[in-house]
């Protein structure tokens, strides 16, 4: 196997410090010891995307996606929903998109450029807070689950404060869905606090049914 290639770095506000790698054809964003991304494993990603499409109850949905990773999530939303949706993507991290725009060009597919997607660069739970009945689904992917991995103001998102702020921001019958590397009972129940129907779902990390095993939170 070939080593990687470290193509970039840059700062998390308040956090660390992501790695943006390549090896061969992949591309690999980490943080410290931990593995956030990987170009080679789109398929739990992609099915955030799907999964929730299928659940939407209007023709012209309005999606808030946050954060924009690597594009997958993106990629797979705008491919199912038709040219009266909207999406809009939350980031951060001003280099995530420099890498989408430059290294990974190929791999973002002109999504970015898409006349549905609106691109907003700011802290997701405070675009989440400063919104009231907007969003058809809220979609989030900005750790490894529900906690502040790659920065500890992200528990915010995941906090009961955090996941009331998310339900005033959907609109009536809307969903709030939560990609996770794995099972978590107490945020489970902590949705179903916060006033959610709740539905888990696993998910594999690879297309086709392989890989390991993800879960996606429904909160309707």
């Amino acid at each position: 196997m070939k080593p990687r290639e470290l193509l970039a770095t840059a700062q998390i506000p308040d956090g660390g410090e992501l790695r943006l790698y390549k090896r061969d054809t992949d591309f690999i964003i980490a943080l410290g010891a931990n593995e956030l991304m990987s170009s080679r494993l789109s398929g739990s990603e992609e099915a955030l995307a799907l999964l929730t499409c299928d659940r939407l109850q209007t023709e012209a949905p309005h999606l808030l996606v946050g954060g924009y990773g690597m594009g997958f999530t993106l990629r797979a939303a705008l491919a199912r929903l038709g040219p009266q949706a909207r999406c809009t993507v939350v980031e951060l991290v001003p280099e995530i998109i420099d890498w989408a725009r430059g290294p990974m060009a190929a791999l973002t597919a002109g999504c970015l450029d898409d006349p549905r997607v609106e691109l907003v660069m700011r802290d997701v739970s405070r675009a989440i807070a400063a919104s009231e009945c907007r969003f058809d689904a809220i979609l989030l992917d900005v750790d490894n689950g529900p906690d502040g991995l790659t920065r500890a103001d992200n528990n915010h998102i995941y906090s009961l404060l955090g996941l009331q702020e998310a339900k005033r921001a959907l609109k009536p019958n809307g969903a709030l869905a939560i990609w996770s590397a794995a099972p978590d009972e107490r945020f489970a129940r902590r949705l179903k606090h916060a006033g959610f129907q709740v539905e888990e779902v696993m998910v594999r990390a690879g297309r086709g049914g392989k890989g390991a095993r993800h879960i996606i939170w429904f909160a309707r």
